[in-house]
């Protein structure tokens, strides 16, 4: 081989090794892109799935809340349906009561005539009945005499020195008072003491 020969040989020899270093050089910066783009599409798949899991307990958060508004109302709901039962009859029991107070008044006067105790006896029987109508139905009578004046179920019509018992002890009642179930329908006209 001549001179120019091996010259050309070892150029292309050269040529061959740079070539082969070019594209080594080449796959380790296509491989290090490749590694950076990986690198780059895991912390954008760590970002998606945080946004999601942050969606995912915003969802969660407001289906509670949804949930606990429902269950509030449900009971809002049973309770008022509840009242509806209970108070509705309010009106009607109010009605009632100037009745009884009536049937209460005629007999506190004595009578001496043996048809009119028939007629007194009548008129007791038809209170004892309404009073017993009215209980069924939940409502109450308050009679509180003897006892503490309450402002809440009591209503004082007057006041009376008595060294016999203490202050606002009710002495007397002028009308009886009403609960129905629980619920005051009429507080008791009562007299209280004031020494």
């Amino acid at each position: 081989m001549s001179k120019q020969e091996k010259s050309n040989v070892e150029d292309k020899s050269l040529d061959i090794e740079t070539a082969a270093q070019v594209e080594t050089a080449q796959e380790s910066a296509s491989g290090a892109l490749e590694e950076l783009s990986v690198e780059e599409q895991l912390e954008r798949a760590k970002d998606t799935i945080k946004e999601l899991e942050d969606s995912c307990d915003q969802f969660k958060d407001e289906a509670l809340r949804a949930k606990a508004e429902m269950e509030n109302i449900r009971k809002r709901a049973e309770r008022d349906v509840s009242n509806a039962r209970k108070f509705g009859i309010e009106k009607f029991a109010k009605e009632l009561l100037p009745v009884i107070d009536s049937i209460e008044q005629a007999l506190k006067h004595e009578v001496k005539l043996e048809e009119a105790i028939a007629m007194k006896e009548g008129i007791e029987l038809t209170a004892k009945i309404l009073v017993d109508i009215l209980k069924k139905n939940g409502v109450e009578e308050l009679d509180p005499k003897g006892e503490k004046f309450d402002p809440n179920l009591h209503e004082a019509m007057a006041m009376i020195p008595n060294p016999e018992f203490e202050d606002n002890t009710i002495f007397d009642v002028f009308q009886k008072g009403y609960m129905l179930n629980g619920r005051i329908v009429r507080a008791a006209k009562v007299v209280i003491v004031k020494n």
